[in-house]
């Protein structure tokens, strides 16, 4: 479907050319997925101020949760609805609801307030980052989209190791209810920006949105991510809760599986998982989530922990692995859009993600920043090999008309892997870290991680210098078992990265006849839509 405006998008046959206008359009799209990925983490540095405030310590978790679930959860659906409706209309809609959460968040008056605007909040969210991929996806031939998305890679990272820190600043400055309101004035800039510049073809489908499909993905995602959130927390994994739970969330899972395929314009068309590499690409997405979000948990607590770092550079503790991930995911962006190859970038992350992940299994309470920070960078390396080529390789794998659904099943697996790599990992690393606390400082020591087998640095230091120590041991083993359970994961992603079949990027100039036998949508000459 071509539009009637006159700002062409980029082509190959153009050398890779911006107009000013798109350029304007990608700026506004990395301010969204800036809001989307700062979130969060600036929020983690508010909570304590914000738990003083308003109180309800018990329900501080669900701050985090309502948001996570209500992301997810609307993840697929925004998706869909980009690909019925129109990109455009669907990803301004999803700002101006984080929009509308952020200021209702800021402007909460207890806890109960708070977990319900932050749901409001995580439902725009859903639509921000699969906004922003698919319009890419549009505007963007693959060939020449490696560079941008591994721009949107950079901004992911610099928002993990800035999060904290502006957190920090602006809950020390100005209060945390700004750490809300500053989603504001970007979220304005970038929704004005998207609205005058951005022109795509308005769609307008005939077919009703698949409402029970929606509702039964919404019920298994809801419950996988609870059964992760609260699974040898809130609850033991035995318990009847979280058994409950798994079995709830597979029935609706089998049972929204079985609707797809009967009806009229399934929320997620299974279709899309005949491509191999689609597939393949969906499996390492959900890999490189468990790995990355477990990593960026457990590494600050180590060094926080073991070697004495302060609390307050928690950002900065990442940077070794961030950095790493920032500079790969450009050059791999630019040599894809040099040479049209790519599959030697999911090979090679996945070999540094295992060998990286490995390293840190080995660390232990002598081991040095120094030390500690290449084997970090060798799995930044690893993730920035995989971050933006899974979403690009999955892009190129399905029909235009199947951008945004192919955009959200893929946020959504790094998502779901994200919950389950937090929760997996985490549990394991509880467990061993009670475990040695148990050998080494016998019932005080126990006693003293029985609510929570992690501390801060202030709790740490009050403890007993026997007890410190033994919670130091204790850590180093919880981080040797947890990562050692990432590398073995991450073996999974190395064994799909083989058989990922190099196939032609669209807008990759003349094909050989060779090229025609490609899978499936990938070798069709692609409508890019024009700004």
């Amino acid at each position: 479907m071509a539009d009637t405006t006159d700002t062409p998008a980029v082509d190959a046959d153009t050398g890779g050319k911006q107009p000013k206008s798109v350029r304007v359009v990608l700026l506004a799209l990395m301010i969204a997925m800036m809001l989307a990925m700062l979130d969060n983490m600036i929020i983690g540095t508010a909570m304590p101020t914000i738990v003083g405030e308003l109180g309800g310590l018990e329900h501080l978790s669900w701050v985090v949760t309502s948001y996570t679930l209500a992301t997810a959860a609307s993840t697929p659906l925004w998706g869909k609805l980009g690909d019925m409706y129109g990109r455009k209309g669907t990803f301004m809609t999803s700002i101006v609801i984080f929009l509308i959460g952020s200021a209702l968040s800021g402007m909460a008056q207890n806890m109960g307030e708070l977990i319900g605007f932050r749901a409001v909040q995580g439902l725009g969210a859903g639509g921000l980052m699969v906004g922003v991929m698919a319009i890419i996806g549009d505007l963007i031939p693959p060939r020449e989209r490696g560079k941008y998305q591994g721009m949107m890679a950079g901004v992911m990272a610099l928002a993990m190791i800035g999060g904290p820190l502006v957190g920090g600043t602006i809950t020390d400055n100005w209060g945390w209810r700004w750490a809300f309101y500053i989603n504001l004035p970007l979220g304005v800039v970038a929704l004005v920006a998207i609205s005058v510049v951005l022109h795509l073809p308005k769609k307008r489908s005939e077919a009703r949105i698949d409402y029970l499909g929606a509702a039964l993905l919404t019920v298994g995602i809801t419950a996988i991510v609870l059964v992760t959130t609260w699974g040898g927390t809130e609850y033991a994994w035995s318990s009847a809760r979280i058994m409950e739970l798994i079995g709830i969330g597979v029935a609706a899972l089998v049972g929204f599986v079985f609707w797809q395929t009967k009806a009229a314009e399934p929320v997620m068309p299974l279709h899309i998982f005949r491509s191999r590499n689609f597939t393949l690409m969906s499996i390492i997405g959900f890999v490189t989530g468990f790995v990355m979000f477990g990593a960026t948990l457990f590494l600050p607590l180590y060094q926080q922990s073991v070697q004495g770092a302060s609390a307050t550079n928690s950002g900065l503790l990442l940077l070794p692995m961030l950095g790493a991930m920032l500079v790969t995911s450009m050059v791999a962006g630019r040599i894809t859009t040099n040479t049209g190859k790519y599959k030697v970038f999911p090979v090679l992350g996945s070999i540094l993600m295992v060998v990286g992940l490995y390293l840190l299994s080995t660390m232990d309470t002598g081991t040095s920043r120094l030390t500690s920070g290449v084997f970090m960078a060798v799995v930044g390396l690893g993730m920035g090999c995989l971050m933006q080529i899974t979403m690009l390789v999955a892009q190129n794998s399905v029909e235009m008309k199947d951008m945004g659904v192919a955009s959200s099943s893929t946020t959504l697996f790094r998502t779901l892997g994200s919950s389950f790599g937090v929760a997996i990992m985490g549990a394991l690393f509880n467990s061993r870290v009670q475990d040695v606390m148990t050998e080494r400082a016998g019932a005080l020591g126990s006693k003293v991680t029985e609510q929570s087998a992690q501390l801060d640095w202030k709790s740490l230091q009050k403890l007993p210098v026997l007890v410190r120590e033994a919670y130091q041991h204790a850590v180093s083993a919880g981080t040797h078992s947890a990562f050692l359970l990432g590398a073995i994961v991450a073996v999974v992603a190395l064994a799909a990265a083989v058989f990922v079949k190099e196939v032609p990027l669209r807008g990759a100039g003349p094909k050989s006849s060779d090229d025609a036998k490609t899978d499936g949508p990938a070798a069709q000459t692609p409508v890019v839509e024009a700004v």
